[in-house]
């Protein structure tokens, strides 16, 4: 595969002959077989189903439903806050028993708001959207029957597909993606081999959304099955204008930045999206969940997980209710072995481990896998960073790993910013080859959730602070506007002004007589003869101002 590093206004390479390389990555063992020696299997419909209100990037959706309702399979439980959201629907009838924080599969263990229904076996189902010729519907009607199925992207990320659609004006490039590099999960190529004509549906419509120059499926070349099976749905479905590509097993090629590096030679601009450079990729499981949306009339029900590892009795793909508990999918699987030691959601390099098998399959699960110890020990303590340069070389993203654990251990998140710490995919490259033993990427997520959470913490501070403001803008407004309608109303009534207040005048001459009658009983007759000539003055004033007082009163009488 040529090397090279094209610019980013490379043209796109039309047949895709010439493929290109990014920087590291890795080769791994794959370990797939063993879950592909059977044909995907249904894992049943669960006793009770746990269905988090967040499944996805985004907002958490909105319940609509309450203790003790009855539903059936495809209502809708959950509607979607803002744009970047999903709804989350029933997968089964049943009743709503609950509504309140369960365990979920998510890598800080903590639990969340969920939506619990104990199923009644019938399996009912509720009116579906009628299907719609897509080729004769408007991309915005699209678009808006693929919200409302609730699909967001199966490949891992769960970013609502709604949302990476809205980008369909200057689209050039649509890439679908099924290079599944991480070992043992093999749920895509399972799909890619039984399901083919599906994918190859779905791909029909994004096109007809997004009216793309040109659209690639690229899969690894370590898929032959898969790889003939597309072939012959493409070869029965006519001029698709779908370009079939096989792209090296290199991990993290099924990477979106990695895969259109691959592909195109182009760079996604750090901090910015695949649509900046006029390319969207989607999942092939995406696309599959479009087709039957569109086509069918089905919203997001269920999806294929991996269920593999040493610790599984028989391994392989199952065709999963979203919302059913691991324990359950693990049973579908023969149970667990003897000497299971770890429980894991996703693939060895980026999924997490879990402690309860409680946790609910979600639309983002892709593979649930129990090891034992000898297939995956559990890492030595880490020792200090030698400074080997193994973490840069092996690097996808072209970073500086070393430099952003240095920068995330003693919390300069600002630096480590500046290194480009949110363009890590945490795919596990540096971590695994790390002869410290370093986990990288722990300290990678735990620098991030912190930026986050200083992030959220500023923006609520400005909203206070904003919110204080305005409370005392709106009190001086009314305390200002109280005084004009005092003022307005005092005008009304006496047609005159503050100053020219009768009520006003009265007060001052009754304090003026107070002040007279005061300065008065100061002066008895008892002590008139030690009077100085300045109080004597002082008495006959006042004498002569209440004597003339007194003549006006009587000349008014």
């Amino acid at each position: 595969m040529p090397e090279g590093k094209p610019s980013q206004a490379a043209p796109l390479p039309g047949d895709f002959n010439r493929l290109y390389r990014f920087n590291g990555g890795l080769r791994l063992a794959e370990h797939r077989a063993v879950s592909l020696e059977h044909p995907i299997r249904f894992a049943g419909v669960p006793k009770q189903l746990v269905l988090p209100l967040q499944q996805h990037i985004g907002a958490p959706a909105e319940c609509l439903v309450r203790t003790g309702d009855h539903v059936l399979a495809g209502d809708l439980l959950a509607d979607p806050v803002g744009q970047v959201s999903a709804p989350v629907h029933a997968p089964a009838s049943g009743t709503v028993v609950a509504i309140e924080a369960r365990p979920v599969p998510h890598p800080s263990g903590l639990p969340a708001t969920c939506i619990v229904v104990d199923t009644d076996g019938e399996n009912a189902t509720g009116p579906a959207l009628a299907p719609v010729d897509y080729c004769n519907t408007d991309p915005v009607e699209l678009c808006e029957r693929i919200r409302q199925a609730g699909i967001v992207g199966l490949g891992g990320a769960g970013f609502p597909t709604r949302v990476k659609l809205n980008r369909r004006h200057d689209i050039e490039l649509l890439v679908i993606n099924g290079a599944e590099c991480e070992p043992w999960i093999s749920c895509d190529q399972s799909l890619m081999t039984e399901r083919a004509t599906d994918v190859i549906a779905g791909i029909r419509i994004l096109q007809h959304i997004l009216q793309p120059q040109q659209c690639v499926l690229a899969i690894e070349d370590n898929m032959p099955s898969a790889g003939q099976a597309l072939r012959t749905a493409l070869a029965d479905a006519g001029d698709t204008g779908i370009t079939l590509v096989e792209v090296p097993a290199v991990y993290p090629t099924g990477g979106e930045r990695q895969l259109i590096r691959v592909l195109t030679g182009r760079e996604v601009p750090s901090q910015g999206l695949p649509a900046d450079i006029g390319i969207i990729c989607q999942n092939v499981g995406t696309a599959a969940a479009v087709h039957h949306a569109v086509n069918a009339g089905r919203p997001l029900l269920s999806r294929i997980v991996t269920v593999t590892g040493d610790g599984i009795h028989s391994p392989g793909n199952f065709e999963v209710l979203i919302g059913t508990p691991i324990s359950d999918v693990v049973a579908a699987a023969g149970g667990y072995t003897d000497n299971v030691e770890r429980l894991l959601i996703g693939g060895p390099m980026m999924g997490y481990a879990v402690h309860s098998d409680a946790a609910p399959v979600i639309k983002t699960t892709n593979c649930i896998l129990a090891v034992s110890a000898e297939t995956m020990p559990s890492p030595p303590p880490a020792q200090p960073c030698i400074r080997c340069g193994k973490c840069t070389e092996a690097c996808p993203a072209d970073l500086l790993p070393q430099q952003l654990y240095w920068y995330a251990r003693s919390g300069n998140y600002d630096a480590a910013q500046d290194f480009g710490l949110f363009d890590c995919i945490e795919c596990g490259c540096c971590a695994y080859v790390c002869p410290s033993h370093i986990p990288l990427v722990q300290y990678y997520r735990h620098a991030k959730t912190a930026i986050w959470t200083q992030e959220k913490q500023k923006q609520a501070a400005d909203i206070a602070r904003g919110r204080h403001e305005a409370r005392m803008e709106r009190l001086e407004r009314i305390k200002q506007e109280r005084q004009a309608r005092l003022a307005k109303r005092k005008r009304a009534v006496t047609g005159k002004g503050d100053g020219d207040d009768p009520r006003k005048a009265a007060i001052q001459a009754a304090l003026e007589r107070v002040r007279q009658k005061k300065a008065q009983a100061e002066y008895t007759p008892a002590n008139i003869d030690n009077l100085t000539d300045e109080q004597r003055r002082k008495i006959e004033a006042v004498d002569r101002r209440r004597d003339a007082g007194n003549g006006r009163k009587a000349g008014e009488d």
